[in-house]
């Protein structure tokens, strides 16, 4: 320091440098010379003020003396360059407008409001609060009384390009929580392209061709997951149930004219064999070519039962064209079936496996039925003799299935039973995914609500809501035909006594050959 110069300013003490003009503390004019050209770069750029000849100024409060050692208030940048004024301390370049007043008044001047705080929480590098005197920022929301808006979260400090009037670190239509993280980006690549199919977990992800969650890898549900189907007076519903990973059962529900211009209503229901390959389709295919075939057969005047046989035929038919052409193959597609048509006055009923078809009447006092028999080892040994139904079926062996559709089958036999009801009641047609939560006929009419006849889909989305709280161990379909008895004249077939008429409750119906 010259030694022509005093040590400190002649107004607050506060030591100063060579070539200093004013004093860094107080601003204190140390000399009248020219200014020189500024050699400041601060961090906000302020245009330096115009050169005007220096006058003496006036002498302003004396802040308590503390040198280098203490303390300056917030703004200041120390000793700055010659002719230009620290940022904030009574500049008068009209980019930076500040307050002016006693410096020793600053430490308690009023902080911004708290209301300052964006609306989706601030980002990961905050900008510093506003002070007065230095030129900053405001908070999104805020008017900015000591400048002009600048961004501090863009190079250069530009505003928001292409979002007029939109306040500085404000979030917009396409921005995440945080403002200040790729706020300015198109939507999160997540997000499922228009159209396209979304994911049922994340909401957000688009589901691939293998039925996954390109975002976060969830397995989409299948469409065969759980169907529900009203026509008319017939509806059905099936499940995936609790433990399998896709449902493998399927049924078709359809109605159509007789020659006489009555109606005949068809339901057909199907269970792949889990033990053979794609039973899924077997089942699919199976119950579309049954019920393809009664379609076909009962307008043209078909007797029911012989259209019911031929539609298992076709079916049957339809599975073993899945099966691989190469000979000898084994672990065919496989499925059963059970059907039932309601036409003049006649039920009529067909199977082969263990699906079966229940009788429940519209009055509760009459006793229900079960309708077929199945095809299984527990049966075989009841019907041979060889052991009670209450032992066969606690066996191991129980549900193994002795008849099937599928190239791989033993001789095919289907079932083929027909009725005439003399009260009006509901046909369950089902897999045993259902029966094996009501397998005896009481227990299915305790289950099937009184209303059936008049809310068949409601009465099928009840049964399987049954098996769903039982455990739901298997895939369940069901199948609810309502039956109004007619006061017309007799069919011509020779049908068998309903099922109420029979004298003693769990009698099973006999097939009609």
């Amino acid at each position: 320091m010259s030694m022509h110069r005093p040590s400190g300013c002649p107004s607050c003490a506060e030591p100063l440098e060579e070539g200093d003009r004013f004093c860094g503390l107080c601003g204190y004019a140390l000399t009248s010379s020219p200014p020189a050209a500024s050699t400041d770069h601060p961090t906000i750029p302020i245009p330096p003020a115009p050169p005007a000849p220096a006058a003496p100024a006036p002498p302003v409060q004396a802040a308590p003396a503390g040198g280098y050692g203490s303390s300056a208030p917030a703004g200041s940048h120390g000793s700055v360059g010659a002719g230009e004024p620290a940022p904030g301390w009574g500049s008068v370049a009209a980019a930076a407008p500040t307050l002016v007043g006693d410096p020793a008044d600053w430490a308690t001047a009023p902080a911004p409001p708290a209301q300052h705080q964006p609306e989706h929480g601030q980002g990961p590098e905050q900008e510093p609060e506003p002070r007065p005197g230095a030129a900053g920022v405001p908070y999104p929301g805020h008017e900015n009384p000591y400048g002009p808006e600048t961004r501090h979260d863009r190079p250069g400090g530009d505003p928001a390009d292409g979002h007029p009037g939109t306040p500085p670190g404000a979030p917009h239509e396409n921005s995440h929580e945080n403002p200040y993280e790729n706020g300015y980006d198109g939507p999160p690549p997540s997000v499922a392209a228009p159209g396209g199919k979304t994911c049922v977990a994340c909401r957000a992800g688009h589901v691939d061709t293998d039925g996954y969650c390109e975002h976060c890898g969830h397995a989409q549900p299948r469409e065969r997951d759980h169907v529900e189907e009203e026509l008319g007076s017939v509806a059905a519903v099936s499940d995936r149930g609790l433990r399998h990973h896709r449902n493998e059962d399927s049924f078709a529900v359809s109605a159509t004219a007789l020659p006489d211009g009555s109606a005949a209503t068809v339901a057909i229901v199907c269970d792949g064999v889990s033990s053979a390959s794609r039973p899924d389709e077997a089942s699919a295919a199976a119950a579309a070519a049954a019920n393809e075939a009664l379609l076909e057969a009962l307008p043209r005047g078909a007797h029911p039962q012989e259209a019911m046989h031929e539609a298992i035929l076709a079916a049957a038919a339809a599975v073993n064209a899945l099966a691989p052409e190469v000979p000898g193959a084994q672990n065919a597609p496989a499925c059963t079936l059970v059907g039932a048509v309601v036409s003049g006055g006649l039920l009529t009923i067909g199977w082969v496996g263990d699906s079966r078809a229940y009788w429940v009447p519209d009055d509760r006092a009459a006793l229900p039925r079960r309708l077929t028999e199945d095809d299984s080892w527990a049966a075989q040994m009841v019907a041979a003799g060889l052991m009670g139904e209450a032992e066969a079926y606690a066996d191991v062996r129980a549900h193994a299935i002795t008849g099937w559709l599928g190239a791989d089958a033993y001789e095919l036999e289907p079932h083929t039973a027909i009725f005439k009801p003399d009260h009006p009641g509901v046909v369950v047609v089902c897999t045993d995914g259902l029966w094996n939560y009501a397998e005896a006929a009481r227990e299915m009419a305790q289950v099937l609500p009184p209303d059936a006849a008049v809310r068949p889909l409601h009465s099928a989305q009840v049964l399987v809501g049954h098996a769903l709280d039982g455990g739901g161990h298997d895939n369940i379909t069901v199948a609810v035909v309502p039956f109004a008895t007619q006061t017309g004249g007799e069919p011509g077939a020779a049908p068998e006594p309903g099922p109420a008429a029979a004298p003693e409750p769990e009698v099973e119906a006999r097939p009609q050959v």
